[in-house]
């Protein structure tokens, strides 16, 4: 199991307007996160999106973090690019069990615990402890 290359880049892209505090355009963002532009800008539409990111236009547009790097978390990022983390799709309110056993399945009951120590681990982890 492992985070898609998106997500990997999606945290550099917080990281990075973290770190400088400033409003940066989408070259600049992508030239310091070794993202190819195409990709930083359809990573940067969906972090607008949810609100992790703040973009503006014109002459002195570009982008921003919209929240303090104390107040996003790893499973904040993961989420607006993977959705909620599950260690195996029988936990999926849209797939479900396709056994119709969930209240009595103990396998699926040790993934809902394994998932939400998951969640909680990378909810800990914030951007400010990162930067």
């Amino acid at each position: 199991m492992h985070i898609t290359l998106e997500t990997d880049y999606a945290i550099r892209i917080i990281l990075y307007l973290a770190k400088s505090e400033q409003r940066a355009d989408a070259k600049k963002i992508a030239e310091e996160t070794d993202v190819t532009l195409r990709f930083a800008l359809k990573i940067l539409r969906k972090l607008v999106a949810s609100e992790l990111v703040k973009s503006f236009k014109g002459i002195k547009g570009g982008y921003e973090i919209s929240r303090a790097p104390k107040k996003i978390s790893l499973y904040d990022i993961i989420c607006v690019i993977e959705g909620d983390c599950y260690l195996s799709r029988c936990l999926d309110a849209q797939i479900g069990c396709n056994r119709q056993k969930s209240r009595t399945c103990k396998v699926r009951r040790e993934f809902h615990r394994i998932s939400k120590m998951l969640r909680d681990e990378l909810s800990a982890v914030t951007v400010d402890t990162l930067i």
